[in-house]
């Protein structure tokens, strides 16, 4: 099957202000966590691996006023909200919360709780891309061959352009973060660059 030619992305009126010069957002999947499900000091100690590069991503996104926003599991707590959720972290001490330390949401970024692994499914996430005026999506985080597919797979069938930085991803073992790489740039055919060489600015001609 050939690669779909992507399409300009019709999107809603935008509510904040949006000074144009640049059209991307950084989404950072579940990195902010207690780590108490299931696997989860296996998949916490690939976290642990790829924190400080995804928040080097994060502060050339800050600086070059690229929209950062957290997309983090809400654990079936439906009366809980992302404040809670990072005091929670925190507050549980050990490597989870010096993931939190490492990434901690600042006054400036935006958030969303989801309850299945999508960052798509039932939240308000492409409405707020839509008024953020985004066309390209890069995605970091975990699980690389969960949370991280099935959300850029859902940005791609809703025409984004999708980004995934192969070193700020991790799954629950690195043959298996190898796995979900290649599957994100084979059979997706998104882009897997080292986040070292994404350029953040893009040029006119690409935001026209």
């Amino acid at each position: 099957m050939p690669t779909p030619t992507p399409r300009h992305r019709s999107q809603r009126a935008g509510l904040i202000e949006h000074d144009g010069t640049h059209d991307s957002a950084l989404v950072i999947l579940d990195m902010i966590s207690c780590w108490n499900f299931p696997d989860a000091p296996a998949l916490r100690q690939q976290a642990l691996r790829v924190a400080p590069r995804i928040a080097r991503l994060k502060q050339r996104c800050l600086a070059a006023r690229v929209p950062v926003i957290y997309a983090n599991d809400n654990s079936g707590q439906w009366r809980s909200d992302f404040k809670f959720v990072v005091d929670q972290s925190l507050e549980a001490g050990g490597p989870g919360s010096d993931i939190t330390r490492q990434l901690e949401p600042g006054p400036e970024d935006y958030f969303v709780l989801k309850p299945k692994h999508s960052a798509f499914f039932a939240t308000p996430l492409e409405i707020l891309l839509d008024h953020l005026r985004t066309k390209r999506l890069i995605i970091a985080g975990v699980a690389g061959d969960q949370c991280v597919l099935h959300t850029a797979a859902d940005a791609r069938m809703r025409d984004f352009e999708v980004v995934i930085p192969f070193d700020c991803i991790a799954s629950l073992t690195p043959a298996r973060n190898a796995r979900a790489v290649a599957y994100l740039g084979d059979v997706l055919t998104l882009k897997v660059p080292a986040s070292s060489a994404l350029r953040l600015a893009r040029p006119a001609r690409a935001r026209a």
